[in-house]
């Protein structure tokens, strides 16, 4: 089955918190429901991929001003019939990024998210269901370069925003390189 390994990911992944619980049971309730989850054209909702990207030397991490939803997020996006969601991730932050030199720290899930994405032109308003990967800019000579995706994208050692899924990724990096 096309959907096992994202399943596998889930079964291993452990919550940090009562939204990750919450989450994760919407996400594992989502993809056993829906086989075609991959697809953008599942309109209720769809899998994406996301990253929290930390620098060379880990000091920093990399966050784009959203041109749809108008805020500072992780990168990522869309799986698009893809069902390797961690390539999905890794595509999404070379895409979004510029960078070509980017790893996976770890293979497994670093946080989970759940969210609303608003309406914009034709498309309805739906549910993204995010994996999101811990991955490090391996080459500290590259430099970042906005997307058509992005308003502005930056380096920050501290959240810019005020944003539940910001600062809980924020709190897991910061124990990690603790």
């Amino acid at each position: 089955m096309h959907r096992n390994n994202v399943l596998d990911l889930l079964k291993r992944y452990n919550p940090s918190d009562e939204v990750e619980i919450e989450n994760k049971k919407k996400v594992t309730k989502f993809i056993e429901a829906h086989p075609d989850c991959f697809e953008r054209s599942l309109v209720f909702g769809h899998l994406t991929g996301s990253c929290w990207l930390a620098n060379f030397d880990m000091s920093q991490f990399l966050l784009t001003k959203h041109k749809k939803m108008k805020m500072w997020l992780q990168l990522g996006g869309h799986a698009d019939g893809d069902n390797d969601i961690k390539r999905t991730a890794i595509r999404e932050a070379r895409e979004e990024s510029g960078l070509q030199n980017i790893e996976l720290i770890s293979y497994e899930i670093f946080d989970l998210g759940v969210h609303i994405m608003p309406s914009y032109d034709s498309v309805l308003e739906h549910l993204h269901f995010d994996f999101r990967f811990l991955m490090r800019a391996s080459d500290e000579t590259e430099r970042i370069q906005i997307s058509s995706e992005s308003d502005d994208l930056r380096w920050f050692s501290m959240p810019p925003i005020d944003n539940p899924d910001i600062n809980r990724m924020f709190k897991k990096w910061k124990d990690y390189t603790s």
